[in-house]
């Protein structure tokens, strides 16, 4: 879990990179700028803020041939073991961003580089490297003062509640590419960010397995569930598949299917729609792993166990106790009236 509150820039370098395209340059700051108590406050919010808003999927630099052909990876690492080079090495990754900024969409804009310690991940104290760079002008106002009144002024300038694109790296795993978070608002150059310029991959860990396995099980019980049976035993699976995650520690997939899958020809099903959709989700060779609650925790935050009636009724099922809606809640078909019904038993009305 990451933890930014207490983190303290230690330097930053500021530098522009212009499209390579379009025959635009890159300019390079000096030195290191220097920071006081309100600017490293407004820029802590400014880069920290859409982290804090992002899910935890962590990224690892990767080249095909070896780690250290990375030159984003091989800056970092020296940053980490001679804070001192920060500067110079900041300059050689903004290098290598203006590079890749060899495409007509790719827009010019300023890089920032910080040097970060004091942040917690996995309630451990680490140093980090900022990534962060600011694309979009926005227009605003700005008032001077004269002596029958004050001026407008039209101005523009960056958004500092809107960061663009930025990385986190964060000294650890070093020997496995680190661990990395990314965040980009602009997504139609995705791949110039992520591939081309940080040359790094989704983090195959115990998060990583977590969150795609339940994604899997989530499109299988639409996919397949909803189809072959109902809306309710859709979202009764999901609700099994969650609170299979939730009470192990560790998955295995023949005992999940077995607790989790109720109708047996579904069984098959479920293994088929592995064998055809699994590579979406870079599971289908996986069948054993360490479960991570957090992943599991936020997927239950997202997830509905809400059946919408097109009469305007909702029935909300207990996510947590499955059981009950098994127990308490029957489907059946009025002749009469030529429609599907819900009957609900109960003891008592509850006051919420």
């Amino acid at each position: 879990m990451l933890n930014l509150y207490s983190a303290q820039i230690e330097a930053l370098s500021l530098h522009r990179v212009g499209n390579k395209h379009k025959g635009e340059t890159v300019l390079f700051s000096d030195k290191p700028h220097p920071l006081n108590d309100e600017l490293a406050h407004l820029l802590k919010e400014y880069f920290f803020k859409p982290f804090r808003e992002k899910e935890e999927n962590f990224f690892q630099f990767e080249h095909e041939a070896d780690l250290e052909f990375n030159p984003v990876y091989q800056s970092i690492c020296s940053i980490f073991q001679d804070p001192d080079s920060f500067h110079l090495e900041s300059k050689k990754i903004t290098t290598h961003l203006f590079e890749q900024s060899n495409h007509p969409h790719i827009k010019s804009g300023e890089v920032y580089l910080a040097h970060f310690s004091d942040v917690v991940l996995d309630q451990q104290k680490i140093e980090a490297i900022g990534i962060f760079k600011s694309e979009l002008k926005h227009d605003f106002l700005e008032f001077a003062e004269k002596a029958d009144g004050l001026d407008l002024l039209i101005r523009q300038g960056v958004n500092i509640n809107k960061l663009d694109k930025g990385c986190l790296v964060f000294r650890v795993d070093q020997e496995e590419g680190f661990r990395v978070l990314s965040v980009d608002s602009n997504r139609y150059d995705a791949r110039y960010w992520l591939e081309q310029f940080l040359g790094v991959s989704p983090r195959t860990d115990e998060q990583f397995y977590t969150k795609n396995y339940l994604k899997f099980c989530k499109d299988f019980a639409k996919d397949v569930v909803l189809p072959a049976e109902d809306k309710q035993q859709e979202v009764l699976f999901m609700n099994r598949a969650v609170n299979h995650f939730a009470k192990n520690d560790a998955f295995e997939e023949s005992s999940f299917l077995n607790e989790v899958i109720e109708n047996p020809e579904l069984i098959p099903e479920f293994k088929h729609y592995k064998v055809e959709k699994g590579p979406k989700y870079s599971i289908e060779d996986v069948s054993h792993f360490d479960i991570a609650n957090k992943a599991v925790s936020e997927t239950r935050k997202k997830i509905k166990n809400v059946i919408q009636l097109d009469t305007n009724i909702q029935i909300k099922m207990d996510f947590i106790n499955p059981e009950s809606a098994e127990r308490f809640v029957e489907k059946g078909w009025d002749e009469e009236r030529q429609m599907y019904y819900y009957l609900v038993y109960f003891n008592r009305e509850e006051n919420s």
